[in-house]
């Protein structure tokens, strides 16, 4: 198990042993919230290899202000957004005006639970929600981060945070009642 006081101290004495270890705990924070973010395999592994370089070289000005894992996910966050940025697939324009036009996909829920589990089809509803969305709903649920983490992580006030996520689970609910209620009937 990583300790943050112990072992940042050796890492930034050199010891690359000790920052295995620090990937190894954190890795899957990472991936989630970078994988949220991007679609692409290729994009994530390359920008969750990015995130890593960076922590490492920005060690020295964590001041364990926040939790390590907070500093973290707020790197894997940024470089995600930047690297949505870099390649014009991030929208800047959040949330967009047509909030209440926003569909997930054309296909009904009956069909989508035909191909795929019931899991698959929540994956597939939260990958169809715009990236604030997605990371938000992520951070919270599933890293089970509170609202000030998730706010330090994203640079967003509080209150934005809880209002993404209200939207989000709206949305979610809105879309897996409609698909219970086909698969009742």
């Amino acid at each position: 198990m990583f300790n943050e006081q112990e072992d940042i101290p050796k890492i930034l004495k050199g010891d690359l042993a000790v920052f295995e270890l620090l990937v190894k705990q954190y890795e899957r924070l990472v991936f989630t919230v970078v994988s949220r973010m991007l679609n692409q395999q290729e994009d994530i592994e390359d920008v969750c290899q990015e995130v890593f370089i960076k922590v490492h070289r920005s060690l020295r000005s964590f001041k364990f202000a926040s939790k390590l894992s907070t500093w973290i996910a707020r790197i894997a966050y940024l470089s995600s957004i930047n690297y949505l940025k870099k390649y014009k697939r991030f929208n800047t324009a959040f949330p967009p005006e047509d909030l209440e036009q926003l569909h997930f996909t054309e296909e009904n829920p009956e069909t989508a639970a035909l191909s795929k589990d019931a899991s698959a089809y929540i994956n597939r509803l939260m990958n169809e929600l715009p990236a604030v969305y997605r990371t938000v709903l992520t951070l919270y649920h599933l890293q089970e981060f509170s609202y000030q983490e998730i706010a330090a992580i994203t640079g967003m006030p509080e209150g934005t945070v809880k209002s993404y996520l209200f939207r989000a689970r709206k949305m979610m609910k809105e879309k897996l009642v409609a698909y219970l209620k086909k698969e009742i009937v």
